[in-house]
């Protein structure tokens, strides 16, 4: 699809540097770009989802289970180290 923008000449100049360096065109360029931040906003979004479900913290059980395998991990890495 076919679109218009806008772009500081001083930009312009360093995206097309950057497509000559890695041999793609400036269009390319682009949508690679575009496509990298909306990737990235949508990592960051669904951080925010998963800070929001574990803000209140783990639960007694949880708490339990997560002792547990500290546990085991120490008798595990004992040696080890």
């Amino acid at each position: 699809m076919r679109t218009s923008l806008l772009v500081r000449k001083s930009t312009l100049k360093k995206a097309d540097e950057l497509a000559r360096q890695m041999k793609i065109s400036r269009n390319r360029l682009f949508s690679m770009a575009l496509e990298q931040f909306i990737q990235g906003q949508q990592n960051r979004e669904l951080l925010e989802k998963f800070n929001a479900a574990y803000a209140d913290g783990s639960d007694p059980e949880e708490q339990m289970l997560l002792e547990k395998y500290r546990k085991i991990q120490r008798e595990l890495v004992k040696d080890r180290w």
